[in-house]
């Protein structure tokens, strides 16, 4: 399938819709899907951005099995459910690890504003430890997540938001084992969008 129609059908959106979003006509959306005709360097950027996903994924150069796959959304707030469907993929952009060890989600609410705010990208790196003052994708639970500054001591887990209207989650060592809290992934690279 032609990849600017797959990423449309993602989203659920017609191809009126799509074209009204990026300010074309139609008829350009239809001759994309069909390979006849490929957007323009301007057209390209707006339907990168409306679609969420990356230029090269469009283009059809970043074949999904190359690309970061794009996990769902995360809270930058309080824990909630952690989807697991795959929005699209990232590309790769030289990151040195090997396919299956990175994931990336999208960041919802605002809890790591400034630095983090709700749309952007981060891109993680699988794993259940990292040093203190990591960023961090947390689960709560079976299936709440959750992305803050991550820190143990003495088996008390601390999750801080960059946000300072937000208190720290504090867990207990018990809390830890019993909800169970833990560490899914280090947060090793933030991409905005404009």
């Amino acid at each position: 399938m032609n990849p600017i129609r797959e990423c449309r059908i993602e989203r659920g959106l017609s191809q009126q819709r799509l074209a009204d979003l990026v300010g074309v006509h139609q008829t350009a959306v239809s001759q994309w899907e069909k390979g006849r005709t490929a957007p323009d360097k301007q057209s390209l950027l707006r339907l990168s951005s409306v679609l969420a996903v990356s230029a090269d994924r469009l283009l059809g150069a970043e074949k999904e099995s190359g690309g970061i796959p794009v996990l769902g959304y995360v809270r930058a707030g309080r824990p909630n459910d952690a989807s697991q469907q795959v929005l699209g993929y990232e590309s790769r952009g030289g990151l040195g690890y090997s396919s299956g060890e990175l994931f990336a989600l999208r960041i919802r609410g605002d809890s790591m504003e400034p630095r983090f705010v709700q749309g952007d990208t981060v891109i993680v790196k699988r794993t259940d430890e990292a040093p203190n003052g990591s960023i961090c994708v947390v689960l709560v639970g079976p299936e709440e997540a959750t992305v803050k500054k991550a820190e143990t001591h003495n088996g008390t887990l601390t999750l801080t938001a960059l946000n300072p209207a937000y208190e720290p989650l504090v867990f207990t060592p018990e809390q830890v084992e019993s909800l169970p809290v833990r560490i899914i992934g280090r947060v090793i690279e933030l991409r905005a969008r404009f």
